[in-house]
């Protein structure tokens, strides 16, 4: 089972029509948010499409944001023992 769940509401593919998906995905352990071409290094997008990502990644981050609220705070591992 993935740890990621996809927004089911993005339908977008690539604007010259050669199949590749654009998937928004958020990780249901930790909250982070993961934005995938599918098939591909990169994805050329119409406007509306573009649009489209940008509000499902912005429902990624709110429903991050709540998993990771839920799951409590955690160290900073950024931090070294010497700071």
């Amino acid at each position: 089972m993935s740890a990621y769940s996809s927004d089911q509401d993005l339908k977008v593919t690539d604007a010259t029509g050669n199949g590749v998906e654009v998937d928004v995905a958020t990780n249901l352990l930790n909250g982070t948010v993961r934005l995938s071409m599918l098939w591909t290094q990169e994805i050329y997008l119409d406007p509306d499409d573009a649009e489209q990502v940008a509000q499902s990644l912005l429902r990624a981050a709110a429903h991050g944001r709540r998993i990771a609220q839920a799951r409590g705070p955690e160290p900073d591992q950024r931090l070294s023992s010497s700071d």
